[in-house]
């Protein structure tokens, strides 16, 4: 398929968004954008990119339209609303939902996407602003493999390890065992860099070392940098973390399957959201367990 040949709809151009929907314009796409505060998609109209006033807009200019927003709420509201995505756009339209959200919507809306001669593809990604902006983001993705197969050349603008997991909502399930794995790795990557700075250790010359051994994890190698230099900023929000975790225990007690490190990692983040860090990235962790030890 061409990109240059089809016009794309992205809506929710956040932290994440606007880079990814960067990347389709640089590769020749004709875009119509979305987002609450328009501000915040003006890089993309300075682009090229048409700013739309609604998704119902977004998705009546568009073949193939794209979202990633905050929590599932808003997928639902941008994708299933009156004044949403499957309500005004024309057959044949694809819908690529890229929010980490829950497999029972991903799975609802492709079934209201094929009702209206539609297809849906969940496709969550990893790996933060960093990936975003460089374009090697893994996606992951659930849904037909004939849709799968159309949207791969988007894909590879965006990512550089894509996969197809499964029939709709896989896709969010395999997001869900990403961060129940990032999670843990957190806890780990503050602990060790508090006990590092609670020597007098050069943090960075710690993540030089243990970062190229056995220890090494994007969490210590990227996160670990940013915590050295005291940059808290949001590559991915801790409210948003704390959405991810609410899923994936959500979908474990389903399955009657214990996640213990998993609820521990929770409560760590829902105490950094009643510290009022909710709007740091991540690695804001660190100031949980800082905060702990200076008691």
């Amino acid at each position: 398929m061409s990109l240059t040949a089809k016009r794309v709809g992205w809506i929710g151009t956040g932290v994440m968004g606007k880079s990814m929907c960067k990347h389709l314009i640089n590769a020749g796409c004709t875009a119509y954008v979305y987002n609450r505060s328009a501000e915040k998609a003006q890089e993309l109209v300075e682009l090229g990119a048409t700013l739309c006033n609604s998704p119902a807009e977004v998705a009546a200019n568009s073949d193939v339209v794209f979202t990633i927003v905050g929590f599932p709420q808003d997928v639902e509201s941008v994708i299933l609303g009156e004044d949403g995505v499957l309500a005004n756009a024309k057959e044949g339209t694809v819908v690529v939902d890229m929010t980490t959200s829950t497999p029972s919507l991903a799975k609802r809306i492709a079934e209201v996407a094929a009702s209206k001669k539609m297809a849906a593809l969940d496709a969550p990604v990893s790996g933060g602003d960093l990936g975003a902006r460089e374009g090697t983001l893994a996606i992951m993705v659930g849904g037909d493999a004939a849709t799968y197969e159309a949207m791969l050349p988007f894909f590879e603008v965006m990512g550089k390890n894509i996969q197809r997991m499964g029939d709709a909502g896989s896709g969010q399930h395999c997001k869900m065992a990403n961060q129940i794995l990032i999670a843990g790795t957190m806890i780990g990557t503050v602990e060790s860099l508090l006990y590092a700075a609670k020597t007098g250790m050069d943090l960075d010359q710690v993540i030089d070392v243990i970062g190229s051994g056995a220890a090494g994890s994007w969490s210590i190698n990227n996160l670990g940098r940013r915590i050295a230099k005291g940059d808290f900023d949001p590559g991915f929000f801790i409210k948003h973390f704390v959405k991810d975790m609410g899923i994936a225990l959500e979908e474990s007690a389903k399955m009657n399957l214990s996640l213990p490190g998993l609820a521990m990692a929770n409560q760590f983040y829902v105490a950094a959201k009643a510290q009022g860090l909710e709007d740091l990235g991540t690695q804001g962790l660190y100031k949980v367990f800082e905060a702990m030890n200076q008691a």
